[in-house]
């Protein structure tokens, strides 16, 4: 471990004197040990980003590099668990120092004194490479399969029964253990054998999203939004009832009440999936608005480390961001500090590269072990004053499939989810729309197809009842503009808190179908020549679902 001396303090930006360091190699800075990753290096110096606060710091003070990379503790233990943005266990650190965290200090991410139940699915002479599957240990409702990492060869002996991360998993022939964890670096894409097209919906439960801007398992999307939109209370829902396996939440920047309420509101929800207790397939990284604002930068890397982690053990992981905007404020404030050239709106040129890096970790791949696992991923946005032609969200539309537009007016009028149906869309949507047609029913495009018609006739009608008003209107064309006022109310608006909050794809279509076929009859009746106000007074007609 080389060491040297601080020449000078900025902020969070630090000049050491230390010869040897590698670029993005992590450190520790001063006598409290502060972390610190390099990220320029000088002829005469290095230049260290601290990812925590440096009041107190001074110079002369030692500089340790750890020859190695900002790196996660990936194995069993992390389901269930909350981490600042380095993978600081925040939940000890709260029985270590009270509630208010006032020092920083090393810890490591998982619990090295649990004891864990290991059954082995290897035998002496196997030969192990990277990515295999060692062994299995139940963690809450799920297997988690201890993968081999950077060792391989020859299994010398194996373990079997309770065991913990302290002790070695096993042993290669030459002596080299098996552990049952190993680190990562979280700006490295974990490998993986091969990469598919997204072609299988990933149900939220939301129906704007499932019928009309259908999201796919690994494939990506923005929520952008301005303040007040709903923005966390849609991410909320989605990370509660999405069909997925294990939920990977990431609160960047946000206000600290909002994240108490998620932690105290997922500690007390059961999980429809799995009928256990919804933290208990969460892991919860958190980097609220208080919090050191250099270490928001990391979390991002951090939480989807971890996510790539399960996906690689063949889950389905769901990744959800709040939000990437305070994510690109922090780049930009350490961009300033670094005295580099600033881009559009002071961001530095890189964001767009920055943001696609970790954006097309997202996908569906077959894992080194041969399983088939994804990650799938929804970002939240918070342009400033709502404006969507700010560099963070255009930055995102170049890599993401799929675009949810919170609309200001609908949260005004209280539409949950405040999704505008004209201003979204989905690349995902053709060929989830033949999914859905083939497993649920053929009629869905169809019925997808007649819901966008009859919202977009709407739109052109409210423009000529402007004018005319809408007694001025043909029967046909108030009859269309009642059974869109349904389609809206009744079934793209769902209460978060009721127990419409989740909608199955047989439930969306039984409602969607309901509303529809009333449209038809109503249509039929006019056409036998019957008035509007008749027709909709029909027995007949007014019977949901026909």
């Amino acid at each position: 471990m080389q060491t040297g001396k601080i020449l000078g303090i900025s902020g969070p930006t630090v000049s050491v004197d230390l010869k040897g360091l590698k670029l993005y190699e992590r450190v520790f800075v001063g006598h409290g040990l502060l972390t610190g990753e390099v990220v320029r290096l000088e002829r005469s110096h290095a230049v260290i980003q601290v990812y925590e606060e440096t009041r107190g710091l001074g110079v002369g003070e030692p500089v340790k590099g750890l020859g190695m990379p900002l790196t996660v503790r990936l194995g069993p233990g992390l389901m269930g668990s909350m981490y600042d943005g380095l993978q600081r266990p925040l939940e000890r650190m709260r029985k270590e120092m009270g509630p208010f965290i006032r020092v920083w200090k090393e810890m490591y991410g998982l619990d090295y004194i649990k004891r864990w139940n290991f059954k082995p699915a290897v035998r002496m002479g196997d030969e192990l490479q990277y990515g295999m599957i060692v062994g299995e240990i139940q963690e809450g409702a799920f297997k988690h399969y201890i993968m081999c990492g950077a060792e391989k060869g020859m299994v010398a002996w194996i373990a079997s029964g309770d065991i913990s991360l302290d002790e070695p998993f096993g042993e290669f022939t030459g002596g080299l253990e098996i552990p049952g964890c190993h680190e990562w670096p979280v700006r490295m894409p974990r490998p993986y054998r091969k990469k598919f097209a997204p072609v299988t919906p990933l149900v939220t439960g939301q129906r704007i999203i499932d019928f009309l801007f259908p999201l796919a398992r690994g494939g990506a999307a923005i929520i952008p939004g301005g303040f007040g939109t709903g923005k966390t209370i849609f991410e909320q829902s989605v990370a509660k009832f999405a069909d997925v396996d294990i939920v990977v939440y990431v609160g960047c920047g946000e206000r600290g009440n909002e994240m108490a309420d998620l932690i105290a509101e997922f500690d007390e929800l059961e999980d429809p999936w799995t009928k256990r207790r919804l933290r208990d397939r969460t892991i919860l990284v958190v980097n609220t608005s208080n919090m050191p604002v250099a270490a928001r930068e990391a979390s991002i890397y951090t939480a989807v480390t971890m996510a790539e982690y399960y996906r690689d053990m063949g889950y389905n992981v769901l990744f959800l961001a709040d939000s990437l905007s305070r994510w690109a404020e922090a780049l930009r404030e350490i961009s300033t500090s670094l005295e580099e050239m600033p881009g559009e709106e002071g961001y530095p040129t890189y964001l767009a590269s920055r943001l696609s890096s970790f954006i097309e970790r997202a996908g569906v791949v077959e894992t080194m072990s041969g399983r088939i696992g994804s990650l799938s991923m929804i970002l939240s946005v918070s342009p400033p004053g709502g404006d969507f032609t700010e560099p963070v969200t255009q930055a995102c539309l170049r890599t993401t499939g799929a675009f949810f537009m919170l609309d200001t007016s609908l949260a005004h009028r209280r539409h949950f989810p405040a999704i505008n149906w004209f201003q979204s869309y989905s690349l995902y949507a053709k060929d989830l729309s033949e999914h859905y047609c083939r497993e649920v029913a053929p009629e869905w495009e169809d019925l997808r197809r007649r819901c966008n018609q009859l919202l977009q006739q709407e739109e052109s009608i409210r423009e000529v009842a402007e004018i005319v008003g809408v007694e001025g209107l043909q029967d046909a064309d108030r009859l269309v503009m009642r059974v869109a006022e349904r389609i809206r109310n009744e079934f793209l608006g769902q209460n978060a808190y009721s127990d419409d909050a989740f909608s199955p794809p047989d439930k969306t279509l039984a409602l969607i179908k309901s509303i529809i076929a009333y449209h038809d009859r109503a249509a039929e009746k006019l056409k036998q020549g019957i008035a509007l106000d008749e027709a909709m007074k029909s027995d007949e007609v007014g019977r949901v679902g026909g």
